[in-house]
């Protein structure tokens, strides 16, 4: 594999940045009943603010990170791997460079959420040292919350 550090996505990604959201959380839809907010989020903004890192294996898109810096924390709004590279550790490597990205912008964690009946990534965060800190009904949406204290100082 080549290296798969994510890299700031350009304006002309988006709509394979979509594409990929979209089969990456398919799975999940019958689960909650209806679409996970990621599939249907705003990516031309978010990528014009600077807000998404894709990881290519040969040209080709094979995962995303979409973060935000939130006063005291770095927020890890959305990770999506493509669904024939999931199993990789692809998503751990995600995780190690949010991480150090925290780190580096002098963030002491990292945040993140995920819908409580996506239990495979909750287990997944956990163990990866992420702990619950709440689970909370926000807007349609009952969400697990849970962060990890950056040990890369």
């Amino acid at each position: 594999m080549d290296d798969l550090t994510p890299v700031p996505a350009e304006p002309a990604d988006a709509t394979a940045v979509r594409a990929l959201v979209r089969r990456a959380y398919a799975p999940y839809v019958p689960r909650m009943g209806q679409e996970p907010v990621p599939m249907n989020a705003d990516y031309e903004r978010a990528i014009e603010d600077g807000d998404v890192y894709l990881v290519r294996e040969g040209g080709e898109l094979v995962a995303l990170v979409v973060t935000r810096e939130e006063g005291d924390h770095l927020l890890v709004e959305n990770i999506a791997v493509a669904p024939g590279w999931q199993g990789r550790g692809i998503g751990t490597g995600i995780l190690a460079w949010a991480e150090a990205t925290a780190t580096s912008l002098r963030y002491d964690e990292v945040r993140l959420y995920t819908h409580e009946t996506m239990v495979e990534n909750i287990a997944f965060y956990r163990r990866h040292g992420f702990e619950i800190t709440r689970v909370a009904a926000e807007d349609e949406f009952r969400r697990v919350h849970l962060r990890k204290v950056c040990t890369t100082r």
